[in-house]
């Protein structure tokens, strides 16, 4: 029997062959994969479209079709989603007679018995994986992975190691996701190469109970549900910003020169050990906070930033930009505050309170979503504000937040110079309106309108593509050598 043939004769839960119960787009996915030219595949379908199950039944039948011993990979979130996949594929061996014997399956693996061939499960957190040498790579829900570093590392290695062999196969089975997570990036790609074979399957599923749907419709939010159950890349309405009116943020070609037409905030968020440090320099032209420098330090904690480094840059800056208004968070920065003062400069402390890390957030929302914000096409400085999230901490107090292993340091500092440049410019802002359209825009449809089809099909969540598609922006970020002029 070919693969395409076991695959068909699998027994689903109800007793039918696989192949008597899919629909068509399920058994075109499965010929492409186990009969096509095309090696790489990027599919996704709405939740309950039979996504594990199908691909566990996939692996199966390329393991048995195997006369060698090779290596095939699952990828799965962590280690709970890699056991539905064992379950899925233990489900098949269970229920088809003519598996038994074929196949030895333990917690974590499956091998066909004759060939030695098999099938590893590794979750989004594997400790290594460089070095493998895959036959066939699967990569389940690759949109609900944690958009962290490990994941992102793992997928990086694993797909990279299917160009190695020119017979290899790879799979991305998923639901659709939010835009800014790195899987849409390899979506675009996929999108663009003639290597990748693309298949969106809208929502809901066929066979979902319109009852059970009308619920899950009237329980989660629009963005979720369009998102699980529409299969649409969706920004959750806890986003700060989404990918497209970041997009229309990014206006600046690179650094800009001091224009004496103009007056400058520098904005200093400290981290010196697990956060990062922040310097920023904007200035405000009709109403719009245009980004003219910043700078980045990352320390850890066996090599901390060195504040002589921060001071050196902010001083250099405060020459190219005639004095500009400092404000510093005070957490760790008193000492740097009193130095910069001793050298003449206006250094002002920002208070963290509650209320302040409301107009903090509130300001910085409201400049992105209306527009009023010049950004560069800095790669990590779009990526962290693409993630960054607006919690709501108690009734009518917002305040920025991420995810774990994400940071929030550059979209604090550019909060800093937002706000203080809009509070210099205006009167006192109604904050009870602002507190209101901070949470219309999060439960109205309205307000965070669905992306349109072409950017469905097109929304971009790699800042690779945040320019209509013009290649890889460059890092914006200057070190004190290159970035600022020195004036003697």
């Amino acid at each position: 029997m070919t693969a395409l043939e076991v695959l068909g004769a699998l027994k689903i839960e109800d007793g039918r062959r696989w192949v008597d119960a899919a629909c068509d787009f399920q058994i075109e996915d499965a010929t492409a994969i186990l009969t096509g030219s095309t090696p790489y595949h990027f599919l996704t379908r709405p939740r309950g479209a039979s996504k594990t199950t199908d691909l566990a039944g996939i692996a199966l039948a390329m393991l048995l079709d195997l006369d060698v011993r090779e290596h095939l990979y699952w990828l799965a979130a962590d280690v709970d989603q890699g056991r539905l996949a064992i379950d899925a594929a233990r489900g098949f061996i269970d229920r088809t007679p003519a598996l038994r014997g074929a196949l030895a399956i333990t917690a974590s693996t499956i091998e066909a018995t004759a060939t030695g061939a098999r099938l590893d499960v590794l979750p989004a957190d594997a400790a290594s994986s460089w070095g493998l040498l895959p036959f066939a790579l699967f990569a389940d829900e690759i949109a609900m992975w944690p958009d962290a570093p490990g994941p992102r590392a793992l997928w990086e290695s694993v797909s990279s190691a299917v160009a190695k062999r020119s017979d290899a196969r790879l799979v991305v089975l998923s639901t659709s996701g939010d835009p800014a997570h790195f899987s849409r990036g390899i979506l675009d790609h996929a999108l663009t190469s003639p290597l990748w074979r693309v298949n969106e399957v809208p929502g809901p599923s066929p066979w979902m109970d319109a009852e059970r749907l009308a619920e899950q419709r009237a329980r989660l939010s629009e963005a979720m549900y369009a998102r699980l159950f529409l299969n649409r890349w969706t920004a959750g309405e806890d986003r700060l910003a989404t990918v497209e009116e970041l997009r229309r943020c990014v206006t600046l070609d690179g650094p800009l020169d001091y224009d004496p037409a103009h007056r400058y905030v520098l904005g200093l968020d400290l981290g010196l050990k697990r956060d990062r440090t922040v310097a920023m320099v904007a200035h405000l032209d009709d109403r719009k906070v245009v980004l003219d420098r910043h700078a980045v330090w990352a320390g850890t904690r066996s090599a901390p930033v060195e504040i002589e480094a921060v001071e050196a840059w902010v001083l250099q800056a405060a020459r190219s930009f005639r004095s500009p208004r400092i404000v510093v968070d005070p957490w760790q920065g008193v000492g740097l505050a009193q130095r910069l003062r001793s050298r003449g400069l206006a250094v002002e402390e920002f208070s963290f309170t509650s209320a302040s890390v409301g107009r903090l957030a509130s300001a910085l929302f409201n400049a992105i979503r209306d527009g009023n914000l010049a950004l560069p096409a800095d790669e990590e400085l779009l990526d962290e504000l693409a993630h960054v999230r607006l919690r709501e901490s108690s009734p009518g107090v917002f305040r920025l937040d991420h995810d774990s292993g994400r940071h929030d340091d550059r979209a604090v500092a550019l909060a800093l110079v937002t706000t203080t440049l809009l509070q210099d410019a205006q009167a006192p802002p109604d904050l009870d309106a602002q507190i209101e359209r901070l949470r219309q825009a999060r439960r109205t449809t309205d307000n965070r309108r669905p992306p349109s089809e072409e950017l469905l099909t097109r929304e971009a969540s790699s800042t690779e593509d945040w320019l209509s598609g013009r290649g890889t922006p460059r890092h914006w970020s200057e070190s004190l050598d290159d970035d600022l002029p020195r004036i003697a």
